[in-house]
């Protein structure tokens, strides 16, 4: 790879965190191509295995959303709004592609607004089914082939089982180094706090997966070097949600007397901890990770056995990392017009309180001029867990 930031570990994921996207700009000047994705459902070991550089596309809860609200609805998720309204100020003038799949609604019907504003040299809507079945097994590994098929018609090249093999193992070692890093957290004190593993997963989304395996072996071998934090006790907190791109919020809740421990976000738990199984078929490997690992609301998944089974088999990974962390409450944040964890709220949140762990329920606006009235029901929220 060309000449990168010269500093390591925690430093160089500040870096990376604050000035997003400075690496990309760097590899596009030396004449690599970006392509830009939203969401942690698109399958960056494609990307990865045609010789691009994927960059997951953020938002700015410090930027007032102003141009997207000339080309979208504002009914439409803010974190939505946010990302596009970033691209469209200029933020991600490197990008060569864009991907998006089919998440929620609000990403999967902005589609066509972003290929036809942005208008890049290339686009592409991975039509991800919702069900987990044999049927929609199959259905999305032909999805996943077309979407090769295409990448390597832009890239010039055809993306071999070979390549997706080797882009798979990267990704793979990527995501077992995330692992170790959450395994920092389980200590009491943790050895890393959740403002801090936050920006680090942020700023790795940014980065070529070579790239970000090093900066978090750095960060590992620095945190272990160091010690513990605050050795004082503070309640151990789990934040449940969809994309949490900023440390706003998690440092929020760290500033008001806690330890963020375990989380069920992206970037986070839910889009780094499951790994793709090394088969002879890639893109089966690949269809099995994202349709079926990677448990998210979006994800419709049949009932089997009675309803407390069926809790079981949707959020138990939840329950286990409740009880792998030391979690004392959870916090349920949910942003505005997120219609697929909206919808789940209340069966995450009585599954959660049926095992005897407090929950938090907080509905927001993907922005700082929003998030600092949260901090009363914080506090109170901690004052109550010190009081069990």
């Amino acid at each position: 790879m060309p000449e990168k930031v010269a500093l390591k570990g925690l430093a160089a994921a500040d870096k990376y965190y604050q000035d997003y996207g400075l690496r990309a700009r760097e590899l596009k000047k030396q004449g690599k191509k970006v392509i830009g994705y939203l969401c942690a459902f698109t399958p960056a070991e494609i990307i990865t295995a045609a010789g691009f550089i994927p960059f997951r596309i953020k938002g700015d809860v410090d930027e007032p959303i102003t141009k997207a609200d000339t080309e979208m609805e504002t009914i439409i998720c803010p974190l939505v709004r946010s990302c596009f309204d970033m691209a469209l100020k200029g933020n991600y003038e490197f990008l060569d592609g864009l991907v998006v799949p089919h998440a929620c609604d609000s990403i999967c019907r902005t589609y066509d607004i972003w290929k036809y504003t942005l208008n890049l040299p290339y686009s592409h809507f991975i039509n991800m089914p919702h069900g987990t079945d044999d049927a929609s097994l199959g259905f999305y590994r032909e999805v996943l082939d077309t979407f090769r098929t295409s990448l390597g018609k832009f890239a010039g090249k055809e993306i071999s089982d070979q390549a997706l093999a080797g882009a798979i193992k990267l990704h793979n070692q990527n995501r077992a180094k995330v692992k170790e890093l959450y395994q920092l957290r389980k200590s009491s004190p943790p050895l890393i706090s959740g403002e801090e593993l936050t920006k680090v997963l942020i700023a790795a989304m940014s980065l070529p997966v070579e790239e970000s395996i090093e900066m978090l072996g750095d960060v590992i071998a620095e945190v272990k070097g160091r010690g513990g934090l605050s050795a004082r006790k503070q309640a151990r907190i789990m934040v449940i949600g969809a994309q949490v791109d900023d440390i706003a919020f998690i440092k929020l809740i760290e500033d008001s007397g806690a330890w963020v421990v375990a989380d069920d976000l992206c970037p986070g738990a839910r889009e780094f901890l499951a790994l793709v199984d090394v088969s002879a078929d890639p893109l089966a490997g690949l269809a099995e990770r994202y349709l079926r690992k990677v448990k998210c609301g979006r994800t419709y998944r049949e009932m089997k056995g009675n309803y407390q089974e069926y809790l079981e088999d949707r959020f138990g990974h939840m329950g286990r990392m409740i009880d792998d962390f030391g979690v004392d409450g959870v916090v349920l944040y949910i942003y505005k017009y997120c219609d697929p964890y909206g919808f789940e709220v209340p069966q995450i949140k009585s599954y959660i309180e049926a095992k005897g762990t407090p929950v938090l329920y907080l509905e927001d606006e993907y922005s700082m001029s929003t998030i600092g009235r949260l901090r009363t029901r914080i506090q109170a929220f901690l004052e109550l867990l010190g009081s069990k």
